[in-house]
């Protein structure tokens, strides 16, 4: 399994009634997890800045990360973007690999 980032902006239909929030958040994700089997969710944040969410999440590999993003835009995202993510502790022994180069 792969570590994930996904960050998000809603679009301005999403965020036109805040009240349906929550339900459509459980939605998103319940969809997510039946499309992309596998998934394993880590975190799960609001965000302030230019995107509105982020989550953390493991996956099986590239093309699930890349399901998760394309559902994400489907399902009310303006903008959804996975990235790979290497713990700190996981990224040390590369970065010594580097040096030692």
């Amino acid at each position: 399994m792969s570590t994930y980032v996904l960050v998000t902006k809603l679009s301005p239909t999403a965020v036109k009634d805040p009240r349906g929030r929550r339900r459509a958040g459980q939605e998103w994700k319940a969809k997510v997890e039946k499309l992309v089997p596998g998934i394993r969710w880590l975190a799960h944040y609001a965000l302030l800045g230019p995107y509105d969410f982020m989550d953390v999440y493991d996956a099986p590999d590239d093309t699930a990360a890349m399901r998760v993003s394309l559902l994400s835009r489907e399902l009310g995202a303006a903008s959804a973007e996975s990235w790979p993510a290497l713990a700190y502790e996981a990224f040390l022994p590369v970065a010594e690999q580097v040096e030692k180069a």
